[in-house]
């Protein structure tokens, strides 16, 4: 009988896809492979004529994973994963007990971290690192078991394991506005400064999709004061610098401190905004579907 590898495409091939997909870029791929992009481009097109199929959307200079690309993906990474792994234990190099979670930075330090104590009474004793960034999944440098952040950025080959929703409104210094004049229309928000995490590409709500989906004009672009970072953007709105979009989740805990108000009433929810993802590579942590059932309970308040 033969093989059922014999039908597979060569091997070499995978790696390099598997590299590309996780990070969902063939730059960045090639630079962690020591390779070059144009080496990176052509072992994916003959992995992609191998199995008559596109596993990548080209476009404007960027990759996007198809549906069978994000599902080979899955499957690679895994086995490479569990070759890596069997590799590093017949070396006699042992792996880390520690449970990493891989957060947003902001969601970090303003939901998470405040929560953290629950978690270890339910768990006593297990070891939970908590990493956090300002970067999607797909440039996590850091391997990770559970990792949280905006649905809609990039995840590469991350497994999604379930959505959570959040609220999005205006805050900003009670200092910044008279008391008098609360709640303000939508329209009387273009009077002040308008803080605004600008990325590329822009992976979560801004002002301009904010104002379209509660139905007001959107203000001109003068009004608008960018940042490169969310963190940074709050730190201007408690600053009294001007007024900022806020994620309830993130935002509560300032606005309950008394940092920050809502200058006005209407708002944006949003069912799936958060997204929680397993890693999709080795075996899975022992207690990482008990980090996934509690970070479910606290999401579902």
């Amino acid at each position: 009988m033969d093989s059922p590898l014999r039908n597979l495409p060569p091997l070499s091939r995978f790696k390099p896809f598997e590299a590309a997909a996780r990070l969902e870029s063939f730059s960045q791929a090639a630079d962690e492979l020591s390779m070059t992009q144009t080496g990176i481009s052509k072992q994916i097109a003959q992995l992609e004529r191998d199995l008559g199929t596109a596993l990548f959307e080209r476009r404007n200079r960027a990759v996007f994973l198809t549906d069978e690309g994000r599902r080979l993906g899955q499957v690679v990474s895994t086995a490479l994963s569990e070759i890596a792994s069997e590799v590093a234990y017949i070396r006699g190099v042992g792996s880390s007990d520690e449970l990493v979670l891989h957060c947003q930075l902001c969601e970090a330090f303003y939901w998470l971290m405040p929560r953290l104590a629950r978690f270890h009474e339910r768990h006593p004793g297990t070891e939970l690192r908590v990493v956090s960034s300002l970067k999607p999944l797909t440039e996590a440098r850091t391997p990770f078991d559970v990792a949280i952040q905006t649905t809609g950025r990039l995840s590469g080959t991350a497994k999604l394991v379930f959505t959570a929703s959040d609220e999005v409104f205006p805050v900003c210094a009670p200092a910044l506005l008279d008391a008098s004049a609360l709640p303000l229309n939508p329209d009387g928000l273009a009077a002040y400064p308008l803080l605004s995490h600008l990325v590329t590409p822009q992976d979560w709500m801004d002002w301009s999709d904010w104002f379209e989906t509660i139905g007001a004009a959107v203000p001109s672009s003068e009004r608008f004061k960018q940042f490169d970072s969310f963190p940074l953007v709050l730190q201007a709105a408690v600053a009294g610098q001007g007024v900022a979009l806020g994620w309830k989740r993130t935002v509560q805990g300032m606005i309950n401190e008394g940092k920050l108000i809502r200058p006005c009433q209407e708002s944006v929810v949003r069912p799936a905004e958060i997204a929680v993802y397993q890693q999709s590579g080795s075996k899975p942590h022992p207690m990482t579907k008990s980090l996934l059932r509690w970070l479910s309970d606290e999401l579902s308040d």
